[in-house]
């Protein structure tokens, strides 16, 4: 079971990683903005999940109801419009670098706040996997400047993951992975659209939502549907069913790999060099996630052993 939750965690940041050639490609060709981005893509990927659960709509109290909001805010709207405006006020390494804190964040407050236990090898491993991430990222001979406001928005995208994978927890036991997902996309999509319908206003801007169907442009359409299916619906739902097996932090891990498929599929999509620092990084990242599950394994044999 472990196994298949650990492909499927490396399958979704996988796609999460090749998802920015995605968007790169509808904001640049089709002029969508990163709000219009967000929401048509949940708001889509919403519908289709909607039409397999229906019959269950509301949550079970409205205490749930409540953590189901919290959840759509973090992993949805505030997550992905920060991140956006952060790349607008900051450069594209600042937000990847910090964007990548996620995973500590979490084990931070899980060991802080809710006074869980966190095994050594999942803090070794993941700080191993940042240093690769580093790496990867820098690999292009970018250096970090300090720009405050955008550093800020891409800390706060990173707090505000880590937030989710943390209150996702106490509903992943009751609810199933259908019916969790599509209550995220929901408060998700409702919470962004004021923002879209001010910026329009704001900027005089037209809705790009029918460039999405044009035939003459057929790239748009099919980045689209990348984005909807298999980078949202199909990712989401994975990424709490993994959640359930695997735990927030461990899962968390395997954000690290996020800034390496992107780099890969640079290299084969759109020509982009892979330097030195590249391969290190590669390695780094690998090896702190693997260095996280085998150390915890190893910890648990050293304890059967005392007993």
């Amino acid at each position: 079971m472990k196994a298949i939750a650990h492909l499927g965690a490396f399958l979704t940041a996988s796609a999460w990683g090749a998802s920015f050639l995605c968007t790169k490609v509808l904001m640049i060709d089709g002029g969508f903005t990163p709000v219009e981005m967000y929401v048509y893509r949940f708001a889509m990927a919403y519908l289709l999940l909607l039409l397999f659960t229906f019959r269950k709509i509301f949550s079970n109290n409205w205490r749930d109801e409540c953590l189901f909001l919290l959840c759509g805010v973090c992993a949805g709207s505030l997550y992905f419009i920060t991140e956006n405006y952060a790349l607008q006020n900051t450069s594209t390494a600042n937000v990847s670098l910090l964007g990548s804190i996620s995973p500590l964040f979490t084990a931070a407050i899980m060991a802080l706040v809710f006074r869980t236990k966190v095994g050594a090898g999942v803090v070794i491993g993941s700080v191993v996997a940042f240093i690769g991430v580093t790496c990867v990222i820098f690999s292009g001979g970018d250096g970090f400047v300090i720009k405050p406001t955008g550093d800020l928005l891409a800390l706060s995208a990173s707090l505000s993951w880590a937030i989710y994978s943390i209150a996702v927890k106490r509903l992943i036991p009751i609810y199933s992975g259908l019916f969790i997902t599509r209550k995220l996309f929901f408060y998700g999509v409702i919470t962004a659209l004021p923002l879209l319908f001010w910026h329009q206003v704001a900027t005089h801007e037209p809705y790009h939502l029918a460039l999405l169907f044009d035939f003459s442009k057929p790239q748009l359409g099919l980045n689209f549907l990348f984005l909807v299916v298999f980078c949202s619906l199909l990712a989401y739902l994975i990424w709490n069913e993994v959640m359930r097996v695997l735990g927030p932090v461990a899962t968390n891990n395997y954000l690290y790999l996020q800034p390496l498929v992107t780099m890969i599929a640079a290299y084969f999509v759109l020509g982009e060099q892979i330097y030195p620092l590249g391969y290190a990084g590669c390695a780094f990242i690998i090896g702190g996630l693997v260095l996280a599950d085998k150390l915890k394994f190893s910890a648990r044999r050293n304890q059967l052993r005392k007993v």
